[in-house]
């Protein structure tokens, strides 16, 4: 596989996130269902957005690892959230999380009116290998 970024602009660099991504040569290629902050139970958290971010995160790496793929090839992430007001003082630890797998990935982040039940942030990616 052959992954290349496009940023015509730096100013993206402080948000974690390219332009455009081109992928040649892909072995196979993972859609994955938005990944919120729900339990292994299958019950939504009503906790605050920085629980439901951690968690939304670690379910997301869960379902990219089981499927035998890496988080590093993210190549698309979109964030849904009920409130960028409570999202951004958190969003550090998304950032982290994308510098720790060295992801370059084009995102899209939207404020939704709601989301399934109780959540607050859902995470959805496309993966390659």
């Amino acid at each position: 596989m052959e992954k290349r970024e496009f940023s015509p602009w730096k100013w993206q660099d402080e948000r974690s996130y390219v332009q455009a991504v081109e992928v040649k040569n892909v072995q196979a290629t993972l859609y994955v269902s938005g990944q919120a902050a729900v339990h292994a139970d299958g019950t939504s958290s009503n906790a605050d957005m920085k629980s439901q971010l951690e968690e939304a995160i670690a379910n997301l790496e869960q379902v990219i690892n089981h499927a035998g793929y890496d988080p590093k090839n993210i190549v698309r992430l979109t964030i849904y959230t009920t409130s960028t007001e409570e999202l951004w003082p958190n969003f550090p630890i998304l950032q982290e999380w994308i510098a720790k797998h060295s992801i370059k990935q084009a995102t899209t982040l939207m404020e939704v009116k709601t989301l399934f039940e109780t959540l607050k942030v859902e995470l959805e990616a496309t993966v390659v290998k």
